[in-house]
């Protein structure tokens, strides 16, 4: 099965294809950006680049995955509107996970740790993992996700922390920094083995937009 893996959540805009097998994940093709600015314009070239690595056309695709958040308003939206409009014109499914357990899954620690990517305002999303067991390999999610400035996120088990805000946290900083296709395709893999429905997608924002619909025009005349 090949999948197309997208991510906009954070100022990393990815996209790759990964091939899914019964029991393993094999990376074909990734393409990264970094422009926070730009994720529009930036996105399906990558996709198309990285399915031109890949050796395969977008026809071809047998599902996507695409990282739904916690991540800024207008760049996650990128991603996930991407994401539905490929899966509606190719007919196959997509399903939408968590961007900060697509980092947490390509996290190779066998101790709890954290994840924290910009939420800007000074402030960082973040969630908290212990490792993976043996019904599982990949992390599970303890905490989160929150939005909070640094020094309110408390994991006191945390033996250090990824993602591109790890550094705030006062912890080691441990890769990745973004969510990669791997990691966004394992945290999918089981539904996309057992060829389940996908959810629908919901995007994590964790805080309301800046922008507010205009309230009533006060009166010139008294």
């Amino acid at each position: 099965m090949l999948v197309l893996a997208l991510d906009t959540s954070t100022p990393a805009v990815t996209a790759g294809v990964v091939e899914l097998t019964r029991d393993a994940l094999v990376l074909q093709a990734v393409r990264v950006a970094h422009d926070a600015r730009k994720h529009g314009e930036l996105l399906l070239p990558g996709v198309l680049a990285a399915c031109g690595e890949a050796g395969t056309a977008l026809p071809d695709i047998d599902a996507v995955v695409v990282g739904v958040g916690p991540g800024p308003f207008t760049g996650l939206r990128v991603g996930m509107v991407t994401a539905a409009a490929l899966g509606d014109a190719l007919g196959i499914p997509v399903h939408g996970v968590a961007s900060l357990d697509a980092i947490a899954a390509e996290v190779t620690l066998a101790a709890p740790f954290v994840v924290a990517t910009d939420a800007r305002r000074r402030e960082v999303y973040w969630a908290a993992y212990e490792p993976g067991d043996v019904a599982s390999d990949t992390p599970r999610r303890t905490d989160g996700p929150h939005v909070q400035v640094p020094a309110e996120v408390a994991v006191p088990a945390a033996v250090a922390a990824a993602g591109a805000a790890a550094s705030a946290l006062g912890l080691p900083v441990v890769p990745p920094a973004s969510p990669g296709p791997v990691g966004l395709v394992s945290c999918a893999a089981s539904a996309l083995r057992a060829g389940r429905e996908p959810d629908p997608l919901v995007p994590l924002y964790l805080r309301r937009p800046d922008a507010a619909e205009p309230g009533p025009r006060k009166p010139v005349l008294a």
